[in-house]
């Protein structure tokens, strides 16, 4: 297969070298000229056979709008534009709808599993038609992890199903790192309890709160016990809104991922404890960038 692939930052370049290490032939494009195989869209347009398939992993919003409105003008009928960034699931129908003016098909993807993705595998959650996604099939496989027959699911044939359940997964990812955030913050501050970071280690095998977030969590305590290194501040990068939007219309009661998107918000004020274990966690996961201390 080949693909085009927009946005080669810290998800984009791993999946670049892991679809070519699965045989696919994948031509890059970036705004940064060190990392981009070809100087610009057209030029990735043009290396591509048809039907032509493009990736598109830049920011959601603008950036994302922009780059598939340059894509349709360089698109014909029978191509296909997958949106696999963090965009919000309602903007999907609207890129659908303009691509469709010119028989270009879409697919909407969320993508999970941060900096780990290349070596581990991404979940990916997709919407649209059946049609459109064996068209991009081949890099899904070539990115779901390889050792299961989980982390890959059609959501829904609506353009932004596969959106919207990577946002539910981002709420509940909020509420379980809150969780563990506000624990390790009891522990380390009693007197009568030593050795926290091992504490979080044992919980690693055989009980329920086991988790990847949990393993990532205690490499972050035996590095730096305290967090001492770490400002509590933690960005939401906007799903955590959404999903609490989402739970607003649809009248669904959503107390504890409301409340660690609220907890978020005390770290705009304040040096939070809790959010210290939070931002680890994050870079932790995604390389999300931290606030040090001075």
């Amino acid at each position: 297969m080949d693909i085009g692939l927009i946005g080669l930052g810290k998800m984009g370049g791993n999946m670049r070298t892991r679809m070519r290490d699965a045989g696919l032939t994948v031509v890059g494009y970036d705004r940064n000229p060190e990392v981009s195989d070809v100087d610009s869209l057209e030029a990735l347009v043009d290396a591509l056979p048809s039907p032509k398939v493009v990736w598109v992993m830049v920011p959601s919003g603008e950036p994302t709008r922009s780059t598939i409105a340059a894509l349709k003008d360089l698109l014909g009928e029978g191509d296909l534009v997958v949106d696999g960034g963090n965009s919000k699931y309602t903007d999907d129908a609207e890129n659908a709808a303009s691509l469709a003016e010119k028989g270009i098909g879409f697919v909407d993807c969320g993508v999970s599993g941060g900096v780990w993705g290349l070596k581990n595998g991404y979940a990916l959650m997709y919407g649209g038609s059946e049609s459109d996604a064996a068209k991009v099939m081949p890099a899904f496989e070539a990115l779901k992890p390889g050792d299961t027959t989980d982390g890959l699911v059609h959501c829904g044939s609506q353009p932004g199903a596969g959106h919207f359940a990577k946002m539910v997964h981002n709420g509940i990812e909020y509420a379980m790192m809150q969780a563990y955030a506000e624990g390790w913050e009891l522990l380390d501050k009693v007197d009568m309890v030593e050795n926290v970071p091992e504490i979080f280690a044992s919980w690693r095998t055989g009980t329920v709160v086991r988790s990847w977030l949990l393993d990532l969590l205690v490499d972050q305590l035996r590095a730096d016990e305290h967090l001492d290194q770490l400002k509590g501040y933690a960005e939401d990068s906007g799903e955590g809104r959404w999903t609490v939007e989402a739970a607003i219309e649809n009248a669904v009661p959503m107390p504890a991922i409301s409340a660690s998107l609220f907890a978020r918000f005390v770290s705009r004020q304040e040096d939070d404890v809790a959010m210290k274990a939070i931002a680890a966690m994050r870079n932790g996961f995604g390389g999300h960038a931290v606030t040090k201390r001075s």
